[in-house]
């Protein structure tokens, strides 16, 4: 349909307001306004429709025109066009949606990338705002030093603002990394959750019955476990600061192995069950669970030692003066082995000396037995939960781990169970805490 009969201006742009002006002497008109006008004033109902359905085709005059077409949520078209006597003037005018905003509330200083790219640093209140972003899909990714990646896909509206509440968390503590206790001042590694088999490893021709079957294990919680074991040093700091006694000073057969506690590096000995997890709890920490110290213990391997046992560990072959084969001493003449070690000087060893394991741990096997927290069953492998197991909830002994510098290589495996009654003070005997949370 034309307004006259001169020349043609066909818009593609249907259901869009336009406005055609001969350089802004006429107002613009909607679609449905100028159907309205061909329905008022020429009553002409079917060409009204063909308007509202079509399209319009408007014939302006000869020269130059200024056209702008707009829709809600969409971009503006303008341009210039120069419409010629008796000719239609085609102007494609495809709508294109409106650009969209993307504002961030995130942590000071955080970079912020849309779809791979950097778009900018939040600033000191955490706030970033980006611009000119296409309606549609985006990868919003959000990071910053010592803080937790932040990460997600979002959907940005045409010319609406998209905003994002994405505070970054702390990184918690990886595998390995090695903290200072406030409480003690001894160091604590970092033990990561994971999956282990625990009990006899393969190949281990030495396993006993309560080290089988040896079966799947998840440590569904990050742990802090002990770097060495308690050392004298430590333990008399929690004796001054609780109002308790010091343990029994360690003698062997007489000989004293650590005369007055002097050697404050040398673990701590002598100590029941109780002690140890009273201490624990005083650093702020816990006796670790036996599938906690296995899993520590193996660092990531399955042999029954993570390393040259002479290089890793004090025991009965390489605690004393000299070398001794205590495993053949221990089959020759049982009745008299501990005189053996007696006669070659063996006993414990200051804490670290010898190679740590794969997370950092020292005398995880070797030196002295160390209290866990559970309750011994020979039997308990046969039925134990494969998450976070924690032993038996009663019994009579409780469990001893890692074998120490009187003992035979059979019993130095991170496999062995070893017990003994709660209440039991010996020189072979101390303990390393373990500890949840962020810090030790």
């Amino acid at each position: 349909m034309r307004f006259r009969k001169t020349l043609t201006l066909l818009i593609l742009a249907t259901g869009l307001v336009f406005a055609l002006s001969a350089w802004a002497q006429q107002k613009p008109f909607t679609q449905q306004q100028v159907s309205n006008m061909v329905r008022d004033r020429f009553g002409d109902e079917s060409g009204a429709k063909l308007i509202e359905q079509r399209g319009i085709e408007f014939a302006p005059a000869a020269g130059w025109h200024e056209l702008r077409v707009t829709a809600p949520g969409k971009t503006e078209y303008w341009r210039t066009i120069s419409v010629a006597a008796g000719q239609e003037a085609r102007v494609e005018a495809p709508p294109t949606d409106l650009a969209g905003t993307v504002v961030v509330e995130s942590s000071p200083g955080a970079e912020v990338y849309l779809d791979g790219s950097s778009r900018g640093t939040a600033d000191a209140t955490g706030h970033l705002s980006i611009d000119n972003v296409a309606a549609g899909s985006h990868e919003l990714r959000i990071a910053a030093a010592g803080k937790k990646v932040y990460q997600q896909n979002i959907t940005v509206t045409a010319g609406q603002e998209a905003k994002v509440e994405a505070p970054l968390a702390a990184l918690g503590p990886t595998t390995g990394e090695v903290r200072v206790n406030p409480e003690d001042g001894l160091k604590y590694v970092w033990i990561s959750p994971g999956t282990f088999m625990m009990g006899c490893s393969p190949g281990d021709i030495e396993c006993s019955p309560g080290e089988r079957p040896a079966h799947q294990v998840t440590i569904t919680r990050g742990f802090w476990m002990g770097q060495v074991e308690v050392t004298v040093g430590a333990y008399k700091h929690f004796a001054a600061a609780t109002g308790r006694p010091m343990p029994p000073e360690p003698s062997f057969s007489g000989r004293h192995l650590n005369p007055g506690w002097v050697d404050a590096a040398m673990p701590i000995v002598n100590v029941t069950w109780d002690e140890a997890q009273a201490y624990c709890s005083w650093a702020g920490g816990r006796l670790p669970t036996e599938a906690e110290w296995e899993y520590a213990a193996r660092a990531g391997t399955t042999a029954a030692r993570y390393d040259d046992l002479r290089e890793i560990a004090w025991y009965a072959d390489n605690s004393g003066i000299e070398w001794l084969d205590s495993a053949i001493i221990a089959i020759r003449d049982p009745s008299h082995y501990f005189k053996h070690l007696y006669k070659n000087g063996n006993g414990f060893h200051e804490v670290g000396l010898k190679r740590a394991s794969g997370f950092g741990i020292y005398d995880i096997l070797g030196n002295v037995w160390q209290w866990v927290n559970d309750w011994y069953d020979t039997n308990y492998y046969q039925n134990s939960p494969s998450q976070d197991p924690r032993g038996p909830t009663t019994g009579r002994l409780r469990v001893v781990r890692g074998g120490s510098w009187g003992n035979i290589p059979r019993l130095v495996r991170v496999s062995f169970r070893g017990r003994d009654n709660p209440a039991t003070r010996g020189n072979f005997g101390g303990f390393r805490c373990g500890a949840d949370g962020s810090a030790p």
